[in-house]
């Protein structure tokens, strides 16, 4: 047996997967529903909720490909400082298990695949493709210039709503960019959450962030946020004529918005992280509102 054959064996193969499971977070799925919610909100709304099935799978295995070479291209950048944070010491890249190449390689090949099925759209959406790997590539270095890599992760992760509507309706049009900007609001919410449990550590380490940025002033800033997203919703709401099963469900959204104020009051970092994976239900509410909204009127239309 030679030392190729010897490191294809399946120990080794099976080695590797696991640690490429854990490099691309599979095993924390709260970033993949926080890119499937606003990309699902989209679909439903440029499609008057009877999404093409085809449309529909494309960007659901696009979410799950495109958020694991996020959190890939993440620790590659992050290579050198996760190994000093203790709640990310143990990842593949910062505790050794996986090389930096090795990380590029599996980032490479994950959007290549992504964009493999890219290619079964029309060629606005291909095109728009393109925005979305630079905006995934750029966000993690946006940490060491800017305070404001919590927007630039919402322009990212907010990237699928065009690139939907243009798959649904060969089109962009004015409704799609007040959903794009109400996730990239929605984002810096809940990523400044996040980083309010990093706050700490980031400072001695010099990494910058919206949590650190506001100051004192987070949660005011954060309350303030989560208003114009509600109000940017209601206005989503008349443009695409919802009917009240939509307000309710984003009344009930409403309530886990002021939960996740609650429980960031003291700034307690696990109370703040607590917040952040919160935002799973929120956007769960808004996307049921809408999908029952299109359904009551499938069904108005039949009776």
């Amino acid at each position: 047996m030679t030392k190729f054959t010897a490191n294809l064996s399946w120990p080794v193969i099976k080695e590797r997967l696991h640690q490429y499971y854990f490099l691309t977070r599979l095993d924390r799925p709260i970033g993949i529903f926080l890119l499937l919610w606003p990309m699902l909100w989209g679909l439903w709304i440029a499609s008057e909720g009877k999404p093409d099935l085809l449309v529909l799978f494309v960007f659901v295995m696009g979410v799950i490909l495109m958020r694991s070479a996020g959190c890939v291209i993440n620790d590659y950048a992050d290579r050198k400082i996760d190994p000093h944070v203790q709640r990310t010491a143990q990842r593949p890249i910062a505790a050794g298990k996986v090389k930096p190449k090795e990380a590029l390689l599996v980032f490479v090949v994950l959007c290549l695949t992504a964009f493999g099925l890219v290619l079964l759209m029309n060629r606005l959406t291909i095109y728009l493709s393109v925005g979305g790997v630079v905006l995934a590539a750029i966000y993690p270095f946006m940490k060491r210039y800017t305070h404001l890599p919590q927007v630039v992760l919402g322009m990212a992760f907010a990237w699928s709503i065009p690139m939907a509507f243009a798959a649904q309706t060969g089109e962009v049009d004015r409704i799609a960019w007040l959903v794009y900007v109400i996730t990239v609001v929605w984002a810096v919410i809940y990523d400044t959450m996040y980083a309010m449990a990093d706050r700490e550590e980031d400072l001695k380490i010099g990494v910058k962030s919206t949590a650190i940025l506001f100051g004192d002033s987070d949660k005011v800033i954060l309350l303030i946020l989560q208003v114009l997203m509600f109000i940017a919703l209601g206005l989503l709401g008349q443009k695409t004529e919802m009917g009240a099963i939509y307000y309710g469900f984003i009344g009930l959204a409403a309530g886990f918005a002021l939960y996740q104020q609650f429980l960031i009051r003291h700034r307690e970092p696990a109370k703040c992280f607590k917040a952040f994976l919160n935002n799973n239900w929120l956007g769960a509410m808004i996307f049921i509102g809408i999908f029952a909204n299109y359904l009551a009127k499938s069904y108005q239309a039949l009776v």
